[in-house]
């Protein structure tokens, strides 16, 4: 029983960090004013018939802070990779001059800022949820096992230690999204 209640604790702290991993890509693609390639990170272009993510089928630069540069290994991908950057629906308007796909990054506004803050805050949130997820599949399983003869004070003693474990993945998260807002908010 014992070797039941370490395992699903592991499978439980594996879950909890690929929450993190999660919400740190998707905090990724949350532009904070600067121009970035992590920002074109999710956009799939048609690749004679094949869906591919943009970095495998062009070089992504960025030749000053708010511009990326996008040069395609193969010319004849300007116009789809333009559509794909459309189609991502990224709030981007990329220009095509024959070599390379330009997307000037524009300036932004404060309630731009606050609308991107907001949006990390819901990101966060959600990240929570799949925490407190785990945590009810733990707790449920130790209390299982309490059922089913595993000690009463060793599983209170279990419980303790997911909670404390979901108090450390929560600060983690408070953490990432305060480094994340105050991105945002510099101007």
């Amino acid at each position: 029983m014992e070797a039941t209640i370490e395992s699903t604790l592991r499978d439980g702290k594996s879950a909890y960090d690929r929450a993190i991993d999660h919400l740190k890509n998707e905090l990724i693609k949350i532009r904070a004013g600067k121009a970035s390639p992590a920002m074109l990170s999710g956009v799939k272009v048609d690749y004679y018939g094949n869906p591919t993510l943009l970095n495998q089928v062009a070089n992504i630069s960025t030749p000053d802070s708010r511009t990326l540069s996008i040069q395609p290994w193969d010319k004849s991908m300007l116009g789809t990779i333009e559509q794909a950057i459309f189609a991502a629906n990224l709030g981007l308007t990329p220009m095509n001059d024959g070599e390379f796909v330009r997307i000037s990054i524009p300036a932004l506004t404060e309630e731009r800022r606050r609308d991107l803050s907001r949006q990390c805050r819901s990101l966060g949130e959600e990240s929570k949820i799949s925490l407190r997820n785990e945590r009810h599949k733990m707790i449920d399983f130790i209390r299982k096992e309490v059922k089913d003869g595993y000690p009463e004070d060793a599983g209170k003693k279990r419980e303790n230690e997911v909670e404390e474990m979901m108090k450390e993945y929560y600060k983690k998260i408070e953490d990432l999204l305060d480094a994340k807002e105050k991105e945002i908010m510099t101007v």
